[in-house]
């Protein structure tokens, strides 16, 4: 996959991206990264008990379905979730549950988790990390929560919301990674990549 012209970062080595999330892909492409996407077989998990260990293993999962099938290169994965009063909100499953969990998080502060794993299966290094951002609404109205909720934007975003598209003008604040929250934390993912000479900074 070509991003800018120029290139930010160059990846030496193949680099393989276990998602099938636009945004994860739009993320990495906007720093001019060549990547294959080779989106995982694994289901999305419930995540019970505490959230920083569930997201976690799902994103392990994710990462070494694909990487059993890439051996030769690094894969990259990542699973998200929002947590409000220790509930967990994944992906809606229908339009009812995407309203609720709007309402619920109308007016109040939640967490995001994301964590990222990467993988190379013959060099036998595995990697998972996990960033925690904190995300403010505001109040939300009836109205704007079924206008929003009729425009399809919420049904695949865990949360029920989408930072980066219409769901932004419900977000008061953001307090940590921001691309967190569109589900890959840029700066760390970068910076992992880069301590392993996966990518470098301009050309190889």
């Amino acid at each position: 996959m070509t991003g800018n012209p120029t290139p930010l970062y160059t990846a030496c080595e193949p680099l393989v991206l276990a998602s099938a999330s636009p945004r994860r892909s739009e993320l990495l492409a906007g720093l001019g990264l060549r990547f294959r996407v080779e989106p995982s077989p694994v289901e999305e998990l419930p995540v019970d008990g505490r959230p920083e260990l569930g997201v976690r293993r799902s994103a392990l999962l994710k990462a070494r379905s694909v990487a059993e099938r890439e051996p030769s290169s690094w894969v990259l994965a990542a699973d998200t979730i929002v947590v409000l009063g220790g509930r967990i909100f994944g992906k809606p499953a229908c339009q009812e549950e995407a309203v609720c969990m709007l309402r619920s998080l109308s007016g109040r502060s939640h967490s995001v988790f994301t964590a990222v794993c990467l993988i190379h299966l013959k060099r036998g290094f595995c990697h998972v990390e996990t960033i925690q951002s904190r995300v403010e609404f505001r109040e939300l109205t009836e109205a704007e929560i079924a206008a929003y909720v009729r425009t399809g934007e919420p049904m695949d975003k865990a949360g029920a919301y989408g930072i980066q598209g219409r769901g932004g003008a419900f977000v008061k604040g953001v307090y940590g990674s921001y691309t967190n929250v569109v589900g890959l934390p840029l700066a760390e993912t970068v910076a992992l990549l880069q301590k392993n000479g996966v990518i470098v900074a301009g050309g190889c």
